[in-house]
């Protein structure tokens, strides 16, 4: 054998200082400033930041739990209507184009409003004339009417963005998986949508985002969310600068942490391609 022929290794090149600085996201930064400028407004002025802080505690908590279950909901039914829309039927196309244009154009605090106030009553009228007991004397919850409000409204929305995404995929993966035996539903379960979802990650990211900060609209009714509480607190106390300031400030660190974890994941696509 002669020298020529033996192949080549390849050679690691070192990383020079700016790659490894760049791997620390300098958008950290920003979070550690907000998190210490709450910290400090806390133990420098605990009358009122702190007791302010512990009143709405729980519409924190309340705040992540609607976000997390109703961005579940979301990202399930998006992909049904989604894929609806992408459907050869025309009656299921045209149903789903019909939804995602009427809920598009309609104010998402109207949308909550009218599914806590309007829905009941609805319900209730329903079942009088069906004589089903159980729906003539429904009562709504709160929480889950906003739930169902906030995953109606922003599955139209998601649906875009799963169409988007699988219209961006070639047709030639389609026809491929399609030669190869499998039926529409498997090419697109273990073809097209694995390929669609890493293109799809930064806006739906951006779609838990703006969700997370439109759950300050199910204060409307009557849900003890983070921004009612600091209604509640600032009606009681009579202090509006320091509570909205705040509540905005707690507002901020949830989207940028939740930005921060978006970026996280898109970078780890990105090294799956």
């Amino acid at each position: 054998m002669s020298i020529e022929s033996i192949p080549s290794l390849p050679v690691p090149i070192a990383k020079s200082k700016n790659e490894k600085i760049e791997k620390f996201d300098r958008w950290w930064i920003l979070v550690a400033v907000v998190v210490g400028l709450i910290v400090y407004l806390v133990t420098t002025q605990p009358d009122p930041y702190k007791r302010l802080v512990i009143f709405v505690r729980d519409g924190v908590w309340l705040t992540i739990y609607i976000t997390i279950i109703s961005f579940m909901l979301v990202v399930v039914f998006g992909l049904i209507v989604g894929l609806a829309r992408l459907s050869k039927g025309k009656v299921i196309r045209g149903i789903a184009t019909v939804y995602v244009e009427i809920i598009r154009g309609i104010p998402m605090l109207v949308q909550i409003i009218y599914w806590y106030y309007a829905m009941p009553p609805l319900i209730k009228d329903l079942g009088r004339a069906l004589n089903i007991e159980s729906m003539a004397n429904f009562q709504a919850n709160g929480i889950i009417m906003a739930i169902i409000g906030l995953t109606f409204g922003y599955s139209a929305y998601m649906s875009e963005v799963y169409r988007a995404g699988i219209q961006s995929i070639s047709k030639g993966q389609m026809e491929a998986a399609r030669s190869l035996g499998m039926t529409y539903v498997q090419a697109m379960r273990y073809v097209i949508l694995p390929q669609a979802v890493r293109v799809i990650l930064p806006p739906m990211g951006n779609e838990f985002i703006t969700l997370l900060k439109d759950t300050a609209l199910v204060s409307a009714v009557s849900v003890p969310d983070l921004t009612r509480r600091g209604r509640e607190f600032s009606s009681t106390n009579f202090n509006p600068i320091e509570t909205w300031t705040m509540v905005a400030l707690l507002y901020l660190v949830m989207t940028l942490l939740a930005t921060r974890l978006v970026a996280f994941l898109e970078k780890k696509a990105r090294y799956e391609r």
